[in-house]
């Protein structure tokens, strides 16, 4: 079945992460640290958690779901937990990815700013740093993420069900290479190693909600590139991508990207324009994109001549985290309105900035977002239709 369309009103998601539990939290952060005593413990507490933040999404009224991802400690470094050929080591400041920074072009301009907000961070226990050929080894924990998010929605009025997952080139990021003998081996690699992640989602009929970061956050993080370089840096970042996608149903698939959505200036995020048609390469059958921050909202005109690929729904992020004010419905609905006036109200679907969920002050205002985008949602639809 292909991804959801606002055939009769504007229906609503999100990007993925939603407030955790405490004590899913502590046992995650546990198991990241290699602390936790009884490994069994965050499985037997998933399901119960995954039910109830199910039941929460279809309360506040949306209409495409996933599990929170409660099963991952974040939504990047999850992927570390499920390949092999690692070892944390103390990173070399010379390695290429010692400084992969999304602050690093902001940092440029406003040096004061960040060494008073973001003080530089101890790493502590290290990085990962890939020593032999990576292979995923997360089948299991995938195969739970989906039955506990099925067993969740089981009988439950719900549009769809989504599973987030990294992309080759974000993956990196976090990724120290000292195995392959370039960056490229290490992206094509890590490539088939989600391949078999993505497979496992839409073999179950899930779609496949892919976290991009990396498309535009890429520019920020190597200050010294020009657009020229950025490009090809992108491009083969999206070959990766695509190949990882290879055999994996289109109408399965959402695409999701933002400028590293991190609090801070954003002064010099690469424009939408720039980066449209490299996002479009992706075959994917939804595109999801920041729209509602102060430094994109403006770029809905970018689709007074960008054309959605054939049969392509668009999700623009009509709530957001860079504040913790709760955007007003109308406000809501008039973002919606104005990009189904471009694109076609059955091709809009209302979705967030990025994941929500631990970015906001508090879970209340997480939830109260979301509330605000489905009443949203709901005024656009009467304008749109003519009716509630």
């Amino acid at each position: 079945m292909p991804t959801m369309r606002s055939n009769e009103r504007i229906l609503t998601t999100h990007a993925g992460s939603l407030p955790r539990p405490a004590l899913i939290r502590e046992l995650l952060t546990a198991r990241k640290d290699g602390k936790i005593a009884e490994p069994a413990r965050l499985d037997a507490e998933l399901p119960a958690a995954v039910r109830e933040v199910v039941a929460k999404q279809i309360e506040v009224g949306l209409d495409s779901v996933d599990d929170g991802e409660f099963g991952k400690v974040n939504f990047t470094t999850y992927v570390m937990d499920r390949v092999s050929g690692l070892e944390m080591r103390p990173p070399d400041p010379k390695a290429y990815q010692y400084r992969l920074n999304m602050i690093a072009r902001d940092e440029r301009k406003f040096p004061e700013y960040f060494a008073k907000v973001y003080p530089a961070p101890t790493i502590a226990g290290g990085l990962p740093h890939c020593v032999g050929p990576l292979k995923y080894t997360g089948h299991a924990q995938v195969a739970r993420d989906i039955a506990n998010l099925k067993a969740a929605a089981a009988g439950k009025n719900v549009a769809e069900l989504f599973v987030p997952t990294n992309t080759p080139g974000t993956a990196e990021h976090w990724m120290i290479n000292t195995y392959y003998p370039t960056q490229e081996a290490l992206v094509f690699a890590i490539a088939d190693c989600l391949h078999e992640e993505y497979k496992a989602i839409t073999d179950a009929g899930l779609v496949l909600h892919l976290d991009d970061p990396d498309l535009p956050d890429g520019w920020n993080i190597f200050p010294d590139m020009d657009k020229k370089a950025y490009r090809k840096y992108a491009e083969m970042r999206v070959e990766a991508l695509n190949h990882a996608l290879k055999g994996i149903p289109k109408e399965l698939v959402r695409l999701h990207v933002c400028w590293g959505s991190f609090h801070g200036p954003h002064h010099d995020d690469i424009p939408l324009d720039e980066i449209i048609d490299l996002i479009f390469k992706v075959p994917a059958d939804s595109y999801s994109i920041e729209a509602s921050n102060p430094c994109h909202e403006h770029e809905w005109r970018v689709f007074e001549s960008a054309k959605l690929p054939d049969g392509a729904t668009l999700v623009p992020g009509v709530v957001g985290h860079f504040s913790d004010f709760i955007e007003h419905p109308d406000l809501i609905a008039e973002r919606l309105v104005r990009y189904a006036r471009l694109v076609g109200r059955e091709n809009v679907i209302a979705g967030t900035d990025c994941g929500i969920g631990p970015r906001v002050g508090h879970p209340s205002i997480a939830w109260a977002k979301f509330q605000a985008m489905a009443e949203g949602a709901r005024r656009a639809t009467k304008i749109l239709w003519g009716r509630a």
